[in-house]
């Protein structure tokens, strides 16, 4: 079967940046990721990557920061009330942290600077502007469940967790 939209793919990755440094590794989680393709579950490059790819198939790609997480915007910081942070009192500058949002959604943000009564925040994705390349090795490509296709992203063993 071959990877495509409403179908699942299983897949272990190994990403790094445009100078080599190891990003991130689905191998040190012991489990691949499942991912629901053509819902945007994934960034477009690596989404767009994977279709038509089996069981098996292993393929490096190289993705530019307009089909991964964007250009940076040096303009996107914002100063955000210390209230809205879980331990705010350990935040430091450099650190990432996942913002609530009134719409219900969620944002990662960059520590730029801890003041006494707020946080300034560089809205970019931590990997914005980064030319990323992606080992994969796809270990299972199958047909959403209807719950899937419903909810618009893979679920896990057991089912889902939300």
């Amino acid at each position: 079967m071959n990877a495509e939209k409403d179908k699942v793919v299983t897949f272990h990755y190994t990403l790094t940046d445009a100078e080599g440094e190891v990003l991130d590794n689905s191998h040190d989680r012991k489990t691949p990721l499942s991912v629901l393709l053509g819902h945007g579950n994934i960034i477009p490059g690596l989404e767009k990557a994977l279709e038509g790819r089996a069981a098996g198939d292993t393929f490096k790609v190289t993705v530019e920061p307009d089909e991964a997480y964007g250009s940076r915007n040096e303009d996107a910081t914002q100063r955000v009330p210390k209230k809205y942070f879980q331990n705010a009192a350990k935040l430091k500058a450099g650190d990432t942290t996942v913002l609530s949002l009134k719409s219900g959604g969620h944002q990662i943000v960059t520590i730029v600077k801890v003041g006494m009564t707020a946080v300034d925040v560089d809205l970019n994705h931590p990997l914005a502007g980064e030319t990323l390349t992606f080992a994969v090795e796809v270990t299972d490509v199958r047909d959403a469940s209807a719950e899937e296709l419903e909810h618009r992203h893979a679920h896990g063993a057991g089912g889902h967790q939300h």
